[in-house]
């Protein structure tokens, strides 16, 4: 499905991802962890292509994405959504605009210019946002907002596109644990519905082993650790972090062990 072969960037003398071999062979829930500076985010940006590699080739079902130009490297984008810390969302737009801004890849200049959408797409739009649990927000700016309703509207921007992969960069690191815990239930369902394959930069150890499938521990650039949550024992953590590590950066403080997550057919909050 998914094959990072030798996938390197290098920026002047600095390897911020050096030599990353991976497969992915079905859709899962996957999370990366490491200490800020570990490459994490620079893996996921050239899977996007938001960044171009150095050397090394990602196959996504036998096809080089790195390859891609123009048309094809923006349908490969639709296909492989991204999520930001931060949101991204326009501030003083609606939010079901936003929500609407994950089909510009596919609509003409004409109609992005006077922001013209079909009616299909809008009620679909608002589909997303109710499952979300957040319909009632529909018409509001995003700026007004909690943090976590603002990234569950990313999210939904996210799945206008129908992508194949959705890549989340850090997506709670900006978030309180109980809002944290309202996002990742939302793209653990994601995945488990959907199908979706989910690749996530985590920040904490808790967060990756309550929500993932397969974990994949980064250090200076390179893999040092790809196994199942279980696996991920303090003698790992200490591997991927370094020996004298605090592990302020996978600290429990923020745990999400207490919080249970709800089963499929439980909506999140609207209020979160």
């Amino acid at each position: 499905m998914l094959a990072f072969q030798g996938l390197t960037k290098r920026f002047g003398n600095n390897t911020a991802v050096d030599n990353v071999c991976l497969e992915v062979d079905r859709p899962m829930m996957i999370g990366i962890i490491g200490a800020s500076g570990a490459g994490k985010s620079t893996l996921l940006r050239m899977v996007n292509r938001l960044t171009d590699a150095t050397e090394g080739r990602l196959l996504f079902e036998g096809r080089d994405v790195l390859q891609l130009k123009g048309a094809e490297m923006r349908q490969w984008q639709s296909q492989c959504a991204m999520i930001f810390q931060q949101f991204n969302l326009v501030p003083r737009m609606d939010v079901v605009s936003n929500v609407l801004h994950g089909t510009l890849n596919r609509r003409s200049t004409l109609s992005t210019m006077f922001n013209l959408y079909p009616s299909a797409d809008i009620h679909r739009a608002i589909d997303i946002l109710e499952r979300m649990g957040i319909e009632a927000h529909a018409a509001k700016r995003a700026e007004a907002l909690s943090g976590g309703q603002q990234q569950r509207v990313a999210i939904a921007r996210a799945l206008m596109q129908d992508p194949r992969i959705i890549l989340a960069d850090e997506p709670i690191a900006s978030l309180d644990p109980m809002n944290a815990k309202v996002v990742m239930d939302t793209l653990r369902r994601i995945h488990e519905e959907d199908g979706r394959t989910v690749i996530a930069n985590l920040h904490t150890l808790d967060t990756a082993r309550q929500y993932c499938d397969r974990v994949i521990g980064m250090r200076l650039g390179r893999v040092v650790f790809d196994g199942t949550p279980d696996q991920l024992t303090t003698g790992v953590a200490r591997d991927i972090y370094g020996a004298d590590a605090s592990f302020s950066e996978a600290a429990t403080s923020t745990s999400l062990d207490t919080l249970k997550r709800p089963t499929p057919a439980q909506p999140a909050p609207a209020n979160a």
